[in-house]
């Protein structure tokens, strides 16, 4: 039996496997696996530092950006510290609900906020964001259809305003262009509209095949803009990305926009230049929350998986040595040390899991108790879960009953400027999430 999936594995029939209990959890994570793919790995604390010579699998894509100097990665040898506070409330003990503020937009991927602004923004992967009142019309911000490859997995895929806006009035975006290449661009932004006809080009890469494209980019708390790519695409890292530090692909970059011109970082250790991290299969979204992030990668066939790991440069996590927590590829073998692998993996078949839809970490104040909350789903499934680190381990939640049953196609989260939580449904919904 199989799955049909969209924004998902390889934007086609994902086999489903026999179900297996709900999470697999490790609150210590691994270093060591077994050597047979599949077989899942050892239980031993990680430590992430950097690969230090490139994959020989494949050339590296073209790419164009500028380069300056950078300090050289620090090995990561200690578990995520806790995110919890006097605040928080068992999961179990929360209930929360849903609210509609918005329908009938096509197919939204991404909510973002505007500093100074109570507006929603919603990202279309048609080329558009659009913006609104909760509850009322939404009309265009920007609209780059145009430019803008809306096919599959390919798409307008994120927004990030800049974190100064509206005194830097600059929108930015991360598109599939006309040729399926991937662009991240700025728009010049007021209160009234971003202005499709000022774009300028801040960073292109080539894309081997239509699917894989990653589509996060967020500011960090040091004022870069961080961009996930996935591995290039087709299926079982096919180019050779993964573990490929001479290529963006299956990675994370990172730039600065506020220099005279597009300035990422000096290539360390045989690392690209603009290259933070490594070994993702396809992130379709991130989340940096203080000094962690959040790094949700859709699996392969058999597991999805949500890493979250301090927010340092120089993280592996995995793909294709493993897929979650378990050995993957009999090519790449399953030496797993220096990865960082995991906090949780969610088996396929787990309630319709098929492709992980990764959220947000809850840092509004309307909902008692959930602060410090990961919020996440999954496109096939459509649940809603939690996941909190803790000095003990990993907190799992699930609020899919009480909102109602699944949500649906997700395919996306995002916050407004008072840091409460919407979700965005291939159906064309935007709902917020209220305790």
């Amino acid at each position: 039996m199989a799955v049909k999936c969209g924004l998902c594995a390889d934007g086609g029939n994902v086999a489903t496997m026999s179900r297996v209990p709900a999470f697999v959890l490790v609150a210590t994570l691994a270093v060591a696996c077994g050597q047979a793919a599949g077989d899942p790995v050892a239980t031993t604390p990680p430590r992430a530092t950097p690969a230090t010579t490139p994959s020989l699998e494949s050339p590296a894509p073209t790419s164009s950006v500028a380069s300056t100097t950078q300090t050289p990665p620090s090995p990561v040898t200690a578990p995520p510290p806790s995110t919890t506070s006097a605040s928080t409330l068992p999961l179990a003990d929360i209930r929360l609900e849903l609210t509609t503020v918005a329908d009938g937009l096509g197919f939204p991927v991404q909510v973002i906020a505007a500093g100074g602004d109570e507006r929603l923004f919603v990202v279309l992967k048609e080329g558009r964001v659009v913006v609104g009142e909760p509850g009322g019309e939404f009309s265009t911000y920007l609209d780059i259809t145009d430019r803008v490859r809306d096919r599959g997995e390919q798409g307008l895929l994120a927004a990030a305003f800049h974190p100064a806006y509206p005194d830097e009035g600059r929108l930015f975006v991360h598109y599939s262009a006309s040729d399926g290449d991937t662009v991240l661009a700025s728009y010049a932004a007021t209160t009234g509209g971003a202005d499709a006809s000022e774009e300028m080009v801040l960073y292109t890469t080539e894309q081997p095949a239509g699917n894989h494209n990653g589509g996060m980019i967020q500011f960090g708390p040091d004022g870069y803009l961080y961009l996930g790519l996935g591995d290039g695409g087709a299926a079982n890292d096919r180019f050779g990305n993964g573990q490929n530090v001479a290529s963006p692909l299956g990675g994370i970059v990172r730039f600065d926009v506020d220099g005279p011109v597009l300035v990422p970082f000096e290539s360390v250790g045989g690392w690209l230049a603009e290259l933070w991290a490594v070994g993702l299969r396809n992130p379709w979204r991130f989340w940096i929350d203080g000094d962690l992030i959040y790094v949700a990668d859709v699996g392969q066939n058999s597991y999805e998986e949500i890493s979250v790991a301090p927010f340092e440069e120089g993280h592996n996590f995995g793909w294709p040595i493993t897929e979650g927590l378990h050995c993957f590829s009999p090519r790449t073998g399953c030496d797993v040390t220096g990865l960082s692998l995991p906090v949780l993996e969610v088996a396929h078949g787990d309630a319709g899991t098929c492709s992980i839809t990764g959220g947000v970490v809850y840092r509004g104040s309307d909902i008692d108790g959930l602060a410090g909350t990961y919020l996440y789903s999954d496109f096939c499934g459509g649940y809603l879960r939690g996941l909190r680190v803790t000095g003990d381990g990993v907190e799992l939640g699930d609020f899919t009953a009480a909102i109602g049953g699944s949500l649906g196609p997700v395919t996306g989260f995002g916050v407004d400027g008072a840091h409460e939580v919407y979700v965005t449904m291939a159906d064309g919904r935007v709902v917020r999430i209220e305790g």
